[in-house]
């Protein structure tokens, strides 16, 4: 009788994965510029942005978010008000979910350095996906409730200064043929360190209460495919955003004011709106398991003068192109 001797497999852990995402994008002069000088409609044009993104999964719980970005202005000339760089960063601890529930609990710490002014937020991110309708057509992936306290600081220190309480909502839902939609809400109520003015100058306050609505719709429809080559049609528009402010701080307008005819008044309405739509063509190259290589052409069509909810204006079409890579490991 021989002893039988069963070797198993060894079961592989967590091993820490994510990726690193690098990509250089220009935006061109937008439809009616001329190549004149900066508009009083949008200034940003002929400028160009890297981007550095990654991601790493740290641990079953825990991962990092990286995202930095360098503007430069292609034609000094135009005097585009795009060369503060940005840099953010997000630590995610997925604590799993509450109890016996489908809930899902993750807690979320955000910095972000948005040249010359910082902010620090914390949110308690609560997933509702999976009690959400779903069916063949629709499927909820991302529905969380994210009650959140932010603190905002200049550079300049002082009591220039923002504190921040409130709730967000995030949705996401994939729907047939390619198409996805994105709603999401951010209610915060602000306290301010000095006072900010409201209604044209005429009102001065402490504290505000904001509420701001995105509503985004994605397709994305492959137009070739063979081998490690492809070429997709993207679409991606919506509100971008609509914005609700309990003070009057939206609208830019022609009056007279503090004695001087034809002043310019910020601050005339308590809305305001953006909808833009982005249609655009990428080429996909699969380079290894780990490399993709991809690059795209597209015009972004917008109101660009972001003006109250009684109107909106300027609408015109900017071309934009980015290529980069992505390494996964």
């Amino acid at each position: 009788e021989k002893e039988v001797i069963v070797y198993r497999d060894k079961e592989e852990g967590f091993r820490p994965n994510g990726y690193v995402d690098l990509q250089y994008r220009w935006y061109g002069e937008t439809e009616g510029q001329d190549g004149r000088e900066v508009s009083t409609w949008h200034g940003d044009n002929n400028y160009s942005r890297a981007q550095l993104m990654t991601k790493i999964n740290m641990t079953e719980n825990q991962s990092l978010e990286a995202r930095t970005r360098f503007y430069n202005n292609v034609d000094e000339h135009l005097g585009n008000d795009v060369t503060d760089n940005q840099v953010r960063l997000r630590y995610f601890y997925n604590h799993g979910n509450l109890g016996d529930s489908k809930v899902n609990l993750t807690s979320r710490v955000h910095y972000n350095d948005n040249g010359g002014e910082q902010e620090l937020e914390y949110q308690a991110r609560f997933n509702f996906a999976d009690y959400m309708f779903n069916n063949d057509f629709v499927k909820t992936t991302d529905f969380t409730l994210a009650p959140k306290y932010m603190y905002k600081w200049a550079d300049t220190n002082g009591d220039d200064y923002e504190n921040a309480v409130g709730a967000d909502l995030y949705t996401m839902h994939q729907l047939p043929l390619g198409f996805s939609f994105e709603f999401n809400i951010y209610a915060t109520q602000h306290f301010f360190g000095q006072d900010q003015y409201f209604d044209a100058g005429r009102v001065r306050e402490d504290e505000n209460f904001t509420v701001d609505v995105e509503a985004y719709i994605y397709n994305t429809t492959n137009l070739y495919s063979e081998g490690k080559v492809s070429v997709d049609f993207n679409f991606e528009g919506g509100y971008d955003q609509y914005n609700w402010s309990k003070e009057k701080q939206f609208g830019r307008e022609l009056l007279a004011y503090n004695h001087k005819p034809g002043a310019v008044a910020v601050g005339t309405d308590d809305a305001a709106y953006s909808l833009y739509a982005l249609p655009y063509i990428q080429l996909n190259y699969q380079a290894t398991e780990f490399v993709n290589l991809y690059a795209a052409a597209g015009a972004e069509y917008r109101d660009w003068a972001v003006d109250n909810q009684k109107s909106a204006t300027n609408w015109r079409w900017q071309p934009t192109v980015w290529a980069g890579f992505n390494v996964a490991f």
